[in-house]
């Protein structure tokens, strides 16, 4: 029987890297359902589907293949057999793939692999819905989130690190635009599972929060111990 924990939250709460340390830490794969939702509108953006056309990201979702390996202990994203790792945390990519993740065929699609990735493995899945709706039945369930001026200011001091121009102002108004249409859209909203720790890392460094999370996952007997 495998153990699974779901974490959830808005976008930039840190829900992967931490999500990521913590699975290291206790032995568990990490699988980030963001990354195959980026996948997924890195799809459609080069195709150039209208992004406002669900029928069509329907039937042009039938024609992807998007499979996650484990090479050397990195997860790596196939979208029809291509690596595309190094192409999904563009702006561009991001903003697509909460358009994309609404359409009922996408979820469906993706949904179906990362329940069989759980039903194989003991891991940990980050995303919008997964206790409520991926993995209801998880082992644990943690909701991450942090203050919209927070996040911003990571995704600010993220992009800037990398030589890119950006504005902290533009960047915390597209993060509240994503969180509202995240929370307010039809299918799967973003939500705190009723049975989900709330974990808050506005004042907390990455170490406070893997550890918080460690304490979370090993409360109770049959947990993985780090």
């Amino acid at each position: 029987m495998s153990f699974t924990v779901a974490v959830d939250g808005p976008a930039g709460a840190g829900k992967s890297t931490i999500a990521k340390a913590v699975a290291k830490r206790l032995g568990m794969i990490y699988v980030d359902t963001g990354s195959m939702y980026r996948a997924m509108a890195l799809f459609m953006v080069r195709k150039g589907v209208d992004l406002q056309d669900t029928e069509s990201i329907a039937e042009n979702c039938e024609d992807v293949d998007i499979t996650i390996r484990y090479e050397d202990g990195v997860q790596v994203v196939y979208l029809n057999g291509e690596n595309v790792n190094a192409l999904l945390r563009t702006e561009a990519v991001g903003n697509a793939a909460s358009a994309v993740s609404a359409v009922g065929a996408v979820r469906k699609k993706l949904v179906w692999l990362q329940q069989k990735l759980a039903s194989e493995s003991d891991c940990i899945m980050d995303g919008r819905d997964i206790g409520t709706c991926v993995l209801p039945n998880a082992d644990r369930k943690i909701y991450l989130t942090a203050s919209s001026d927070v996040r911003a200011k990571r995704r600010y001091e993220e992009l800037t690190a990398k030589g890119e121009t950006c504005d902290l102002a533009k960047i915390k108004a597209d993060i509240e635009e994503r969180d509202y249409r995240d929370m307010h859209r039809e299918i799967s909203p973003l939500k705190k599972a009723e049975d989900a720790i709330l974990l808050d890392s506005s004042d907390l460094t990455i170490e406070e929060v893997i550890d918080a999370m460690i304490r979370i996952c090993s409360d109770k007997d049959g947990a993985p111990k780090a």
